[in-house]
């Protein structure tokens, strides 16, 4: 296939580079074509980092009140340029600042949302 001189990429702007550097607060909309894409779910995520890279293991911990004596298989490792990372933990904030004034803090310790049976 070969592309119209017209054609622009699915992620290109329709700004100016120039108009682009002066109003970087302006959102930008990229279309995203996710038909293909694979769900999964992970309650396990490992951060590591390189000088270039920043990469993300997640996986599914089968026992997560026993860590120490567990074997986790990490499904997918998603690895990003650290300026993508800030970008992803900037995104991932503002969702859970909405989640919490929406629903309550989250507790991320586990220990202490597990409700203990009374004998």
């Amino acid at each position: 296939m070969s592309a119209k001189k017209d054609d622009k990429p699915a992620d290109e702007t329709t700004q100016p580079a120039a108009e682009q550097a002066q109003a970087p607060a302006q959102q930008q909309q990229v279309k995203v074509n996710d038909s293909n894409v694979i769900a999964s779910y992970a309650n396990f995520c490992r951060v590591s980092s390189t000088p270039e890279e920043l990469i993300l293991d997640l996986g599914l911990n089968p026992q997560p009140l026993d860590p120490a004596n567990t074997e986790i298989n990490v499904g997918q490792r998603i690895i990003l340029n650290h300026y993508t990372a800030k970008r992803l933990l900037s995104a991932l904030s503002m969702a859970l600042q909405r989640h919490e004034q929406a629903f309550g803090v989250l507790e991320t310790d586990i220990r202490k949302r597990v409700v203990r049976q009374q004998t």
